[in-house]
């Protein structure tokens, strides 16, 4: 048996930035080398961050994507950072490919490489391309079609790209006919919930498969929707867990690995071989180093427990907020606190990701605002200790029903509206970002104003279903230990109202958010059908009542702010429904 120590970095790059995230790479290098890494693994398009969408598709982008890992090659040398074999990824691209129809242009591939001594030693890319979910890679990339194979302190060392380890055959079972002891695999995954239990099982599946032990580096941050959640993780060749990273902070995770020494002499160049998966790769070998290493003392390596699932939700929540606040350039944001639980627990969010010092809240009752509301934020604000004022808007609203003689939903729209217009109008004059506090269980059912409550720049809880909203709440009160509870108890208990007419209460329009949530799970993120949502359970006439309600609402959703996903499906990339719609489900037509 042989040792390597490797590093897994997960670290946070920001789209486009590829000078700051060469920074990063040096700067992590520089941790894992101080910390006795032989091999250092940075995430999927780590160079560039991920996804960069149409920018790939730009010959200037992958140009430069190209010239700043040369260069990031040589500055590890030329900072004493050479001995260290350093995986990285990056966007390159296929030049002898002829450009086509229905090929993107350019030819770009999501590419990793490896790094030492100031070269590039390898260079290769994605396998399998994802072309579901928040993923079109399709548009925008060619697949890889070879497996390098990098002799590393006497071990084989395979690399592969995140989506090749979700699908069978490619890599993963080439890997086994190369012989490799270790597949390396960058991640850009984002997060959805339950899903890091399913990683954990993917990961030691292919590592039996691929007879070797396996590391995988997950990305961690936020890019507009998506929040990447880290997790690495490394498990033997038996698929058992031997290391695992922290979730939704960058970690640099180290281990020491007892692998197998190469069992015959190096022999350098390139064999094809079957992929099983009906395509043909190429065996691509090299050597860095022939010799295992003197043996040493290994250390005992991190495994992070895993969080529970309100703790990796709320996790995600603060983390897409932060870098969404961070990498747009804003340093505070403002919201409308009504005393409501959606408010409060966004201002909650808001507090945990940039600090309380840079929340600003607006207060804006109106002739139907209860006294209870209002002292119920008045009370969260003291808590928290965020930035409030108070604007009335009863004066306001009066002067626009004075000239347009509005009535009904009108008139009830009329004062989200001109809420919706003080927030736009502090933020241009103060610079906030104003925050949209929207939660899925209304988004779906179009329970929101236009250019009212749904006006801002990011919806922090816009995937997060009303039942999900008050289990949040109750478990970041449980976190706040000695210190005061954040959100006031009366704002979790008291029955939700958008209060804009007397007396209102949401099941005026809605049915009962459990009974509701569990039918939106079923019609949105399943994608069940009428009938099919019938003999699932729930009751005939609420079916064709939610159906409605979700189909009319799709213009509202589209023009709603972006927000963390969460979800299996969420609103935004995931699901992706036409405006213009003539077709509803047999049993809802009007």
């Amino acid at each position: 048996m042989a040792q390597l120590r490797i590093a897994l970095a997960q670290v946070g790059p920001t789209v486009g930035d590829l000078q700051g995230n060469a920074e990063l790479v040096i700067a992590w290098s520089r941790r894992a080398a101080e910390a006795g890494a032989h091999l250092a693994v940075f995430p999927e398009m780590a160079l560039t961050g991920y996804p960069v969408e149409d920018l790939v598709l730009r010959k200037s982008f992958v140009d430069a994507s190209i010239e700043t890992l040369e260069a990031t090659a040589r500055r590890l040398r030329d900072e004493g950072l050479g001995e260290l074999a350093v995986v990285v990824g990056y966007v390159d691209r296929r030049s002898d490919v002829r450009h086509r129809v229905g090929q993107p242009s350019g030819a770009p591939l999501d590419a990793a490489a490896l790094l030492h001594r100031g070269e590039v030693i390898v260079r290769t890319a994605k396998h399998h391309l994802p072309n579901y979910g928040v993923f079109d890679e399709y548009r925008y990339f060619i697949r890889g079609d070879r497996l390098p194979v990098v002799r590393l302190h006497g071990v084989d060392v395979a690399i592969a790209v995140c989506e090749d380890l979700w699908q069978d055959g490619g890599p993963v079972a080439v890997t086994r006919e190369a012989g490799a002891a270790l597949l390396v695999v960058p991640n850009a995954s984002p997060y959805e919930r339950f899903k890091d239990d399913v990683r954990l099982e993917l990961c030691a599946r292919r590592a039996r498969e691929a007879g070797a032990a396996l590391a995988y580096v997950n990305m961690v941050g936020g890019q507009d929707e998506l929040v990447f959640d880290g997790d690495s993780l490394i498990v033997s060749a038996s698929g058992e867990l031997l290391a695992r990273g922290a979730a939704f902070t960058e970690d640099l995770l180290v281990a020491d690995l007892e692998l197998p020494a190469a069992a015959s002499p190096f022999t350098p160049g390139q064999t094809s071989v079957d992929a099983h998966d009906g395509s043909v790769m190429t065996i691509d070998r090299h050597l860095v180093s022939a010799e295992p290493l003197a043996p040493y003392e290994p250390a005992a390596p991190p495994r992070a427990e895993p969080l529970d699932d309100c703790a990796e939700v709320y996790g995600a929540l603060v983390l897409g907020v932060r870098d969404y606040v961070r990498k747009n350039g804003f340093e505070s944001v403002i919201l409308g606190l009504s005393g409501g639980v959606d408010s409060a627990l966004v201002a909650t969010i808001a507090m945990d990701a940039i600090g309380a010092e840079n929340v600003h809240a607006v207060l804006m009752p109106s002739r139907y605002s209860s006294d209870h509301s209002i002292t119920d934020a008045e009370e969260l604000v003291k808590r928290q200790g965020i930035n409030a004022r108070t604007v009335p808007i009863r004066d306001i609203v009066e002067a626009y029903e004075a000239d347009l003689d509005l009535h009904g939903l009108a008139a009830e729209n009329l004062q989200a509206r001109v809420r919706g217009n003080i927030l736009m109008g502090l933020s241009n004059e103060h610079g906030h970002l104003v925050l949209t506090t929207g939660n899925k269980s209304e988004l779906a059912t179009g329970y929101s104003t236009l250019y009212g409550d749904s006006a801002g720049g990011f919806g922090p809880i816009k995937d997060v279903p009303k039942t999900l909203v008050f289990k949040l709440c109750e478990w970041r009160n449980e976190r706040a230990g000695s210190a005061p509870q954040p959100i006031p108890r009366n704002i979790i208990d008291k029955p939700p109202s958008a209060e804009l007419r007397p007396g209102q209460r949401d099941t005026d329009s809605l049915p009962e958010y459990d009974v509701l949530d569990a039918l939106l799970d079923d019609y949105v993120e399943k994608d069940l059908g009428h009938d099919a949502l019938i003999a699932a359970g729930h009751d005939a006439d609420l079916v064709d009542r939610v159906i409605r309600m979700v189909d009319r609402a799709e213009y509202k959703r589209r023009q709603y702010p972006p927000g963390p996903k969460i979800s299996p499906k969420n609103f935004g990339r995931d699901r992706r429904l036409p405006i213009t719609n003539a077709w509803r489900e047999p049993s809802a037509r009007p």
